[in-house]
């Protein structure tokens, strides 16, 4: 697999299904400056005001983890996060980190060895769960269409300006259809697009014109 997730920018609902936090803790903890969204609107109340990037998503689990699984208070979260801001800007998802007596450790990159956050004390706690690795794998699952979305198409006034789209993804289908008047065969706008289906580009030919008028 790749350094980069298949995924990657995700809605406060799939951080909600990915991390366990609730849409109420997101919203609290960018309001009170402890964590913010990558991708944000200055004003959070319009619609898609938040989108979370994939450094977020890891990071977003690691808090969880450390506040539901080891019982880590918001108040020692954020005096943890003001002491590893020195090594990082974004400590939750790329610092080593550790719990030990519930408190937080992280692997120092300049020494080299592992050191409570607070106390600086040096330990051998126990590591907390491979949380990158764990998320590629759930993100990636976001991508995967249901079979019976193969061959449709779908239309939202919310997404990509009530284009037609294939439906289970934001691909729309006058992609395709540029594709093909460009002379693309069917196996090159799959190459282009890895989520469209040849029986996607099939239906859209077929039902080229009624799509058009549609649209």
């Amino acid at each position: 697999m790749g350094d980069k997730p298949t995924v990657a920018a995700f809605g406060a609902a799939h951080i909600q299904a990915l991390t366990g936090l609730s849409r109420y803790q997101l919203r609290e903890w960018d309001k009170a400056g402890f964590f913010a969204p990558e991708y944000a609107y200055e004003n959070r109340r319009v619609a898609h005001g938040r989108v979370y990037s994939f450094t977020d998503l890891v990071g977003l689990r690691t808090l969880s983890v450390l506040s539901k699984t080891h019982k880590i208070g918001l108040p020692e979260l954020k005096r943890v996060a003001a002491k590893l801001s020195k090594w990082s800007k974004t400590p939750w998802s790329s610092l080593t980190l550790y719990v030990l007596n519930r408190e937080v450790h992280f692997h120092n990159p300049a020494t080299g060895k592992i050191e409570g956050a607070i106390s600086g004390q040096m330990a051998v706690p126990i590591p907390l769960e491979n949380v990158m690795d764990d998320m590629r794998q759930q993100a990636d699952k976001l991508r995967e269409r249901p079979q019976e979305s193969v061959g449709s198409f779908e239309r939202n006034r919310y997404r990509m300006r009530n284009a037609v789209l294939v439906a289970g993804t934001r691909i729309p289908v006058s992609a395709i259809f540029n594709y093909i008047d460009a002379g693309y065969s069917s196996k090159k706008i799959v190459e282009e697009y890895p989520d469209l289906k040849i029986a996607d580009i099939k239906a859209a030919l077929e039902q080229r014109t009624l799509l058009t008028q549609a649209a």
